[in-house]
């Protein structure tokens, strides 16, 4: 196994560095506060999932229980 030269591996890596396309700042901005959007439906959703399904259940143990 040949170990590659680290100037070679520095120049490649800047190489490759340069090519990335870094978003702007608006496009950073608007795309968290699409995840904020998104987390916040995703916990209303689960919530009331979870409740549904614990009135599902609490109805239904009590309806078998007593």
């Amino acid at each position: 196994m040949a170990l590659a030269n680290p100037v070679k591996f520095v120049q490649e890596v800047r190489a490759e560095v340069s090519k990335v396309v870094w978003p702007s700042r608006r496009e950073v901005v608007m795309t968290t506060i699409m995840v904020f959007i998104m987390a916040a439906i995703t916990a209303i959703f689960f919530s009331l999932v979870d409740i549904l399904i614990r009135t599902g259940l609490t109805g239904v143990l009590g309806y078998f229980g007593s």
